[in-house]
């Protein structure tokens, strides 16, 4: 007689909204619309030397965000470009590739604001990105080679919504609590929790959420002791060191403090960083620190963007199969 065991899946209720949310995505009028038409060329600037810009910043953010949508290469981006523009019929001069490359690496110093949002709570996580190096299969093959480079991109997003607050691009050796620290004053709003995992538990990163007069729910490391409570973010912690060896101290104590907490809203910005890894892949093009910056920042606000368009809603349930 065939046995069942119960397994949960995920019930979709407005795949209506969310089909349509992705069909939009492939929608030229919602990366180019009327507004950025206008602002197209560059403002006319007196007073300064040199050759004056023809295109704005506007149109080389437009150009990098059809990039990464459609994952052209820098030429073809260009025919891409003049293609649109003649199918919009507009009058406009379309930017070479190289002038795009050029001006990239100055955007990605201006691309701060990724999110108009005022979140009460915060998620920090950080994940690695592939610059160049072999692939997966030669690595295992043969061994890591000194060519093998990484970059970390580190994330403060919203539970709520899933929207990217703040994004920064580090070299692989800068710690998740130092970048962080930096990050905390970039977010606006009046922050109630701020969630990271272990390796957030900084004091530096502690005292900046008390500052803000948030609450920080990161798990302390294992042998943590309690230190001198002269200040919010020390007691915090204490508090967090007491609770967990109240229930015991083990692993099943540190997993009953985060239920409580409400630790596991951190595990959202695994969701965002599975999305970003999936629809853009884990690597980037670009060689120069600059235009890194500037590739990781407009894969941010192309994701923002996406989230805005819609989202799917539902619920886990557990669902009877058969095994044999």
């Amino acid at each position: 007689m065939p046995k069942s065991e119960s397994k949960r899946r995920y019930r979709i209720t407005n795949w209506a909204e969310y089909n349509r949310s992705l069909i939009e995505r492939g929608n030229l009028t919602i990366w180019i619309d009327d507004e950025a038409a206008k602002k197209w060329l560059a403002p006319k600037e007196k007073g300064k030397n040199g050759r004056p810009k023809t295109y704005s910043d506007e149109a080389i953010l437009i150009a990098l965000t059809l990039r990464v949508v459609f994952k052209l290469p820098l030429r073809a981006l260009e025919g891409f470009l003049k293609s649109v523009i003649i199918l919009m019929q507009l009058a406009l001069p379309v930017p070479s590739y190289s002038q795009i490359c050029r001006r990239a690496g100055s955007l990605g110093k201006e691309l701060k604001k990724l999110s108009r949002k005022r979140p009460t709570d915060v998620v920090f996580d950080s994940t690695g990105l592939k610059v160049y190096g072999e692939g997966e299969w030669k690595v295992r093959t043969h061994g890591v080679s000194k060519r093998r480079t990484w970059r970390k991109l580190h994330l403060a997003i919203d539970p709520s919504s899933g929207e990217i607050l703040v994004a920064e691009l580090t070299d692989n050796s800068k710690g998740d609590a130092q970048v962080a620290e930096g990050m905390m004053g970039k977010i606006h709003g009046n922050v109630q929790r701020v969630y990271g995992d272990g390796a957030y538990d900084s004091l530096e990163l502690r005292k900046k959420i008390a500052a803000k007069g948030a609450d920080p729910k990161i798990p302390p490391p294992r042998n943590a002791v309690q230190g001198d409570p002269v200040d919010e973010a020390t007691r915090k912690r204490n508090e967090a060191i007491s609770a967990i060896k109240g229930f015991g101290g083990d692993d099943e104590a540190r997993a009953l403090w985060k239920k409580l907490e409400g630790y596991h809203t951190r595990s959202l910005v695994e969701t965002t960083m599975f999305r970003l890894k999936t629809i853009f892949d884990g690597n980037l093009r670009s060689r120069t620190w600059e235009n890194q910056r500037a590739e990781a920042m407009v894969k941010c606000l192309v994701l923002n963007r996406m989230t805005r368009l819609g989202m799917p809603v539902g619920y886990w349930k557990e669902v009877l199969e058969a095994t044999g």
